[in-house]
């Protein structure tokens, strides 16, 4: 069963830096063309497990806003793609990802998606699908998804591997056993990889990045950038926003939709599995100017708000006083970005039991 995965708006923390931001801002440094926000969904209308879930309700109300006319809603490859290539993003670009190949995907999402003409990348591990398993759909069921233009096939492993605890002979044995069985099924390899649970360590991103794959996404949020998505290692370990029924109220999804990436580069850790020092050295460099700066605020799942260190003009320290404890630990740095949107960069780190 999938751990929850949702990650909360921090609301109160965005409140209290509206009243420190001016009522208006000049252009936005962080440039719409060069940011996307992608969403990430599990099951759908399944109400036995609200932590994956998302309610049929909630799901036509995304939609709803998603077809507005305001956004672009692009296939996650080609987001991706643009970004890397320097090619302009139409401003408020959303992509939308699926993890796991539950019926409920082929049931209620594809249809509700399909006549909304709303692209999607579906991630889904190879041996939920062998055997009939109640709950997930049946290869016939994928192939079908899988003809139709508006849906990619993503890879999440054979097994759906945790990989933030396997070595990378393991996560390259899933990786090659899991391309093999979707070039029998369906006549191709998938370009993108989501890592099952999100979690991964250093050594798995580099088995990913040496298969080939042209990105893969994590489940820690945050927007999606032109440096990160460029970058010749963080692009093998991309943000994505994950909503289930208590994080997926309209009034959130809105708010995470809107959201602009952060322009930077030499984050660190460059390991999201956490050993010694712990806690890590978190920090990051802007690769341009972004106004208002000073009002920034990176948000610890297991602390809080940390203290903020400016070295010169570029360099953005979070220093948390607490070690991360075993498990997932989330950090989330978020500051106004004017019109009542926000820039947004998250990290997810693991601590092994």
């Amino acid at each position: 069963m999938p751990r929850i995965l949702a990650v909360p708006i921090l609301s109160g923390l965005i409140a209290i830096q509206a009243v420190l931001a001016p009522a208006i801002f000049s252009a936005f440094e962080a440039r719409a063309a060069d940011s996307a926000v992608i969403v990430m969904y599990h099951r759908f209308g399944e109400d036995k497990y609200p932590s994956t879930n998302t309610t049929l309700a909630q799901l036509e109300d995304h939609i709803g806003e998603l077809t507005s006319g305001r956004y672009a809603v692009l296939p996650v490859r080609k987001i991706v793609e643009d970004l890397q290539a320097g090619r302009p993003l139409p401003e408020r670009a959303v992509g939308i990802s699926i993890d796991d190949g539950f019926v409920s995907v082929f049931a209620e999402a594809w249809p509700r998606f399909k006549k909304a003409g709303l692209p999607f990348t579906l991630f889904t591990a190879t041996d939920y699908h062998h055997q009939p398993i109640r709950g997930y759909m049946t290869w016939d069921q994928i192939r079908e998804l899988a003809k139709d233009p508006l849906v990619d096939i993503g890879h999440h492993s054979a097994s759906h591997l945790h990989m933030a605890d396997a070595d990378a002979a393991t996560a390259r044995a899933e990786i090659e056993r899991a391309a093999k069985v979707w070039e029998e099924r369906l006549g191709r390899k998938p370009a993108l990889f989501a890592y099952p649970f999100g979690e991964a360590s250093r050594e798995t991103i580099e088995a990913v990045k040496n298969a080939g794959f042209v990105a893969a996404f994590g489940q820690h949020s945050g927007a999606l950038g032109r440096d990160i998505a460029n970058n010749p290692v963080e692009k093998f370990y991309l943000p994505r926003f994950a909503f289930n029924e208590q994080w997926g109220e309209a009034k959130r999804f809105r708010q995470v939709v809107n959201t602009i990436a952060l322009p930077i580069a030499e984050l660190t850790p460059l390991d999201p599995l956490v050993g010694r020092p712990n806690p890590p050295a978190f920090g990051f460099t802007l690769t341009r100017k972004v106004e208002g700066i000073e009002r920034i605020v990176c948000h610890a799942s297991h602390e809080g708000v940390g203290k903020i260190e400016r070295l010169g003009e570029t360099r953005i320290e979070a220093r948390f006083a607490n070690p991360f404890p075993k498990g997932r630990t989330r950090i989330n740095c978020t500051l106004p970005a004017g019109e009542g949107r926000w820039y947004w960069f998250g990290r997810q780190f693991y601590v092994k039991s």
